[in-house]
């Protein structure tokens, strides 16, 4: 499937990537070995690169990859409280022999990342993320262009400079009431990535999302570019308001000349 919009607003550097929840695990996708941690936003952008990236249950590559992909709320059982590795940490479960074990491989939980100010509020910050238990066993990152007859995306993602994103952000208003369209929500890189589009796709009016600005993600991926994820039904609008949209006028094609 190719994309008017990729086109319209030169994405060059990186191809859309679709999201697609399957049974069927194609053999030449890429995929984490079990147990091994690993991050969802080094496989999308091997899928926008041109690669098939697959996760499942024991693949996910990390707790808060597990969520973002829509493996259900993998934050469960978090060592030590996912609230207080948000925050501030957790030195008395650090100090216990488990605790003792776990920080070798994750020392931030000791010291919390700081994201959030308090347990308290990560703690909300937490409960109020969309989980969604996908009933497949995979969640494919696909090349959108490699997209076969029968198959559905459910999220579309674009990888793309401040222009670029700014080009989506007007494209997704432009058929819609409001300006307040687009979203930038807090959370890790794949919540803004799968979750959360995915969840604003049962709306009626779905939003889209500008992602990856989670700090421990940004390490990922150049410093000019960010995450604009649409649920699929949103990409087929936006599609379709290509030609006659601002994305055909000189203000834009100035600004794209640079791109």
């Amino acid at each position: 499937m190719k994309s008017k919009i990729a086109k319209a607003i030169n994405l060059s550097r990186y191809a859309p990537v679709a999201i697609v929840f399957t049974d069927e695990k194609p053999e030449e996708a890429i995929q984490f070995k079990e147990g091994i941690w690993g991050c969802a936003v080094a496989m999308l952008k091997a899928a926008a690169k041109g690669r098939t990236a697959v996760f499942d249950r024991k693949t996910y590559g990390c707790m808060g990859g597990g969520a973002g992909l829509c493996f259900g709320n993998t934050y469960v059982g978090f060592p030590g409280g996912i609230e207080y590795f948000l925050s501030m940490g957790n030195k008395e479960f650090c100090a216990s022999e488990i605790g003792k074990n776990i920080i070798k491989n994750m020392p931030a939980l000791s010291h919390g990342e700081a994201y959030k100010k308090s347990p308290e509020f990560a703690k909300s910050f937490a409960d109020s993320l969309p989980y969604y238990d996908v009933p497949t066993e995979y969640v494919l990152f696909k090349p959108l262009e490699k997209i076969l007859p029968g198959e559905k995306p459910e999220v579309v993602v674009f990888l793309a400079t401040p222009d670029q994103i700014s080009a989506l952000a007007v494209l997704a208003n432009y058929a819609r009431h409001g300006g307040d369209n687009v979203i930038v929500p807090w959370g890790a890189g794949c919540h803004s990535i799968c979750l959360i589009p995915f969840n604003e796709g049962k709306s009626d009016n779905p939003r889209g999302v500008i992602g990856l600005i989670d700090i421990s993600a940004r390490k990922q991926v150049e410093k000019d570019i960010l995450s604009f994820s649409v649920p699929y039904k949103m990409f087929l609008e936006m599609e379709s308001n290509v030609e006659e949209s601002f994305l055909a006028r000189e203000e834009w094609l100035n600004i794209k000349e640079r791109n």
